[in-house]
């Protein structure tokens, strides 16, 4: 869907230079675009390799296994149903202190490996009950919320890219989007416990 949207808005830029003699200013724009998209490549690659590196030293040191242990009661208050020594927990846990750490593309594989697992929990319910397995758990959903609202301590790919285009304080953001984050957060947590307890009480 997003490949027809992008096609129709580039075919309505080059419709509109062309109508308005401004056809020349639209390549030149192309051209600057990309080459800014290449410089903005770069730079957001030496970035995601310095925070990677980071959180795998973080992992090595046993910082991150720390940090997992400390989050559990709060994976338990928002996943009642979840098995203690699940490995959907782990995944869970790591996701959401990548996310904490404004790491972006370092969560997004625990996310996916999380919802994998959360998915065969889902397909064991199933069996149960004969319900659908085409129909997301509330633990999925739980999941996604929480993933969406996402805390976050350090908006890294946020200040690099004010850096990038030449911001005077690129780390502004990090205070408003800890507020803003943390609102989030707690409003999709709100959520995720109502829709939980209208759902037992549905059951």
């Amino acid at each position: 869907m997003l490949n027809y949207i992008w096609a129709v808005m580039i075919a309505i830029g080059v419709i509109y230079g062309a109508l308005t003699g401004n056809i020349e200013a639209v390549a030149n724009g192309a051209l600057e675009s990309a080459g800014e998209a290449v410089q903005l490549c770069i730079t957001m690659v030496g970035i995601m390799a310095l925070w990677v590196g980071l959180m795998e030293i973080a992992k090595n040191s046993g910082l991150i296994a720390s940090m997992t242990r400390g989050i559990q009661p709060f994976v338990s208050f928002l996943f009642p149903r979840l098995p203690r020594n699940h490995a959907a927990r782990e995944y869970i846990s790591t996701n959401i202190i990548a996310n904490i750490l404004g790491l972006g593309w370092a969560c997004t594989p625990a996310g996916l490996k999380a919802m994998e697992e959360l998915q065969k929990l889902n397909e064991e319910e199933c069996r149960k009950t004969g319900r659908s397995p085409h129909t997301a758990s509330n633990e999925m959903c739980s999941f996604l919320i929480l993933n969406i609202s996402s805390l976050q301590l350090i908006p890294v790919s946020i200040i690099a890219y004010r850096s990038q285009y030449g911001s005077v304080n690129p780390t502004a953001v990090i205070m408003p989007g800890m507020i803003a984050t943390l609102f989030s957060t707690i409003v999709g947590v709100i959520f995720i416990k109502v829709m939980d307890r209208g759902r037992k009480g549905s059951g």
